[in-house]
């Protein structure tokens, strides 16, 4: 499986429908806290605007509704896939992504056998407090080396300018979230990032 290379990550599904059909492939619908009736909502609404514009679309951590609502890619993280039926997700057609920052976790991440593979945080992030340490580019490398033909994502500090970097080490795709959902002209920053990842396209 290739991933693209530009992995927008956003809370909302009126993120996807505003960024999206600037030419965005790959999307996160990343909603932490809210009912089950809001999530669904959010989900289809994404899932719409991502068929009409040709546009991956992973569901982060809510695996039961993605199923229900006929998605085909999720992304846990290690708590989130401790508790999951990986059997049933696999069972629904889906694709799985997991999220990994040492080695046990890795361990972990490869015994699933996931569609692709993300480390993080690559650089210092402000989106949420990490108790990891950032893990630089040198372990982009180490991580590539480990898993082999799965894909392997990074995110955690990540902008434009920082992407070339990433890729050179080895990363498939680059993963980003206050890069452009905090920028103060969101447009224009997507547009950047397409720009600037066509060429591992």
């Amino acid at each position: 499986m290739k991933l693209d290379p530009f992995y927008l990550i956003v809370d909302s599904a009126a993120w996807i429908e505003r960024l999206v059909p600037l030419g965005v492939k790959l999307v996160q619908l990343r909603i932490k806290d809210m009912d089950e009736a809001g999530l669904r909502r959010e989900i289809r609404t994404a899932k719409a605007v991502c068929g009409r514009h040709g546009c991956q679309l992973v569901v982060n951590d809510h695996w039961r509704l993605a199923i229900e609502e006929g998605c085909d890619f999720v992304h846990l993280g290690q708590e989130d896939l401790a508790e999951a039926d990986v059997a049933a997700i696999r069972r629904a057609g889906m694709r799985l992504g997991l999220s990994t920052h040492d080695d046990t976790e890795l361990d972990t991440a490869l015994a699933a056998g996931p569609d692709y593979v993300a480390l993080g945080p690559v650089y210092p992030t402000i989106l949420k407090a990490m108790k990891w340490a950032p893990q630089g580019l040198d372990r982009i490398a180490e991580w590539k080396r480990r898993v082999g033909a799965t894909p392997l994502v990074a995110i955690g500090g990540l902008n434009v300018e920082r992407i070339a970097g990433v890729f050179a080490q080895g990363a498939d795709s680059a993963a980003v979230v206050t890069d452009v959902t905090r920028n103060a002209a969101p447009e224009v920053r997507t547009r950047e990032w397409l720009a600037e990842t066509v060429q591992w396209r």
